[in-house]
């Protein structure tokens, strides 16, 4: 399975943090996987939180699958 797809799957199931790519499939470049995503059509949305560290990381959320 590809990164693009199991970040797919992950998003399928709610918010995606880099964090949660990282620790759940190795992925180092999900901003980059999200935008090859978004090339294929699908919409996802991107809001920035704060970590309890203090760090703001991109949390992804998938809003609707392609026409």
């Amino acid at each position: 399975m590809s990164q693009k797809t199991a970040i797919l799957d992950l998003l399928k199931r709610g918010p995606v943090t880099p964090m949660d790519a990282l620790s759940k499939l190795g992925c180092f470049r999900l901003a980059a996987r999200v935008q090859d995503l978004r090339d294929d059509g699908y919409a996802i949305r991107t809001e920035m939180i704060e970590t309890p560290s203090g760090k703001h990381v991109a949390r992804y959320e998938l809003e609707q699958r392609p026409c």
